[in-house]
């Protein structure tokens, strides 16, 4: 049976920091964004194929976020990612940013979106045979 978590390690530049020499607070949403892109790239689905041969995007409804302890240059972190919840049209990613000493938890909601035009549309049964692997 499949893991129903997936790990992705980033490493915190120094660009990703802010004055303070911490992670700035909007970074941490794009590596939960880089983490579901690579699940996806390692369940075998490109974002890019699903646009072209599907007509699908998936795009960002809603997303919260907790801050418990930051991250500084150079860390080393794990990004673990899990499907909360999966519809028809959406999907609720469960994702903790975990390091040495920073903890950082989050919930991102996409949608399925047609590509043509941007309403909700049901996720292509391939991908959503994958995921109910996660659940």
């Amino acid at each position: 049976m499949p893991s129903k978590e997936f790990h992705w390690p980033v490493r915190v530049y120094y660009e990703d920091t802010d004055s303070g020499g911490v992670v700035y607070y909007a970074n941490y949403l794009k590596f939960m964004e880089r983490a579901r892109t690579e699940w996806l790239r390692a369940l075998g689905f490109e974002q890019t194929a699903l646009a072209s041969e599907h007509g699908v995007i998936f795009v960002v409804r809603r997303t919260a976020i907790d801050y418990r302890q930051p991250a500084r240059f150079n860390d080393e972190l794990k990004v673990v990612s899990t499907v909360k919840h999966l519809g028809q049209c959406r999907v609720v990613f469960a994702q903790r940013i975990e390091g040495e000493t920073a903890r950082v938890a989050g919930e991102t909601e996409v949608a399925c979106v047609s590509l043509a035009s941007f309403k909700p549309v049901k996720i292509p049964d391939t991908l959503m045979n994958k995921l109910e692997q996660h659940i």
